[in-house]
């Protein structure tokens, strides 16, 4: 009897030692895919400027990261009439100065704003590809929102035919499992960040907060690279990066961030193009 309750108890510590690995543990990704992006500064929301000259997700700016030789990260949504644009925030109030959701104004409506005061307009993702065509890596973000599938079917579909490196990655770890589904050839992140991060009304609550913050909702969607916050990371985004998963730190204001990490995602200065070699 005694024996068997060690047998029983052994077991169930074996069962806890392996739950945080098949939670947390990375997808496998070749080295061809990630070559593009492994040693490389990637110019957040393009490279656009602390003054807003040149805003943040505008043509202007990656046109100016391309010509400088920097990858390109950017973020993507739907118009209310199921365009594909390049956008970040869920409202408009903060980039153009309008009251309402973006998924709320068709996409002629958002073509007639400005973005930060200038003449700059929100683009289209097929415009930013069709203005980088291949020249610079692209990491894509996938915006969180209540037509999600829509978002990754069309996305993928513009990214089907470029020409060009790009990546996707996303906080909803349901559209990095999309992607694992549907396009098992395209490299996928996972965002994530401490639970403190993130907002009040996200859909789960603190209970999401908690098993994204420590990417132990990695096996949703077996995601290639982990894309953290820099600063602290818990033990089971270190788990992750042990088992393989790429290390991508954002957003960077400062050469130092790229000690010890795989890709880096920056803003407001002009770091080297390629900080190490594989």
């Amino acid at each position: 009897m005694k024996q068997n309750n060690r047998l029983l108890l052994g077991g169930c510590l074996i069962a806890a030692a392996a739950l945080p690995v098949f939670l947390a543990a990375p997808g496998k990704a070749s080295a061809r895919l990630k070559a593009p992006f492994y040693g490389r500064n990637i110019a957040h929301r393009g490279l656009h400027a602390r003054d807003k000259s040149i805003p943040e997700n505008s043509l202007e700016a990656f046109s100016l990261a391309a010509e400088m030789g920097y990858g390109i990260e950017l973020d993507v949504q739907l118009s209310k009439d199921g365009a594909v644009v390049v956008f970040h925030d869920d409202t408009l109030d903060r980039v153009c100065g309008i009251h309402g959701r973006v998924e709320d104004y068709t996409y002629s409506e958002l073509r007639k704003m400005k973005l930060c005061g200038t003449e700059c307009r929100i683009p289209l993702f097929s415009e930013v590809l069709q203005l980088i065509n291949g020249r610079r890596p692209i990491i894509c973000e996938l915006k969180d929102g209540k037509r999600n599938r829509e978002l990754c079917r069309k996305t993928y579909d513009l990214i089907s035919s470029y020409r060009g490196e790009i990546c996707v990655e996303s906080f909803n770890p349901l559209i990095v499992g999309w992607f694992r589904i549907h396009a098992k050839d395209l490299l996928r992140g996972q965002l994530a960040m401490p639970a403190r991060e993130y907002p009040k009304d996200t859909p789960g609550g603190r209970v999401f907060a908690f098993l994204a913050s420590r990417t132990l909702l990695n096996f949703l969607g077996r995601p290639q690279f982990i894309a953290y916050q820099i600063g602290y990371q818990p033990p089971a985004v270190r788990l992750a990066q042990a088992l393989g998963a790429m290390k991508v730190a954002w957003t960077s204001h400062e050469p130092r961030n790229e000690k010890g990490k795989d890709c880096v995602i920056f803003e407001y200065y002009k770091p080297k193009q390629i900080f190490k070699e594989e």
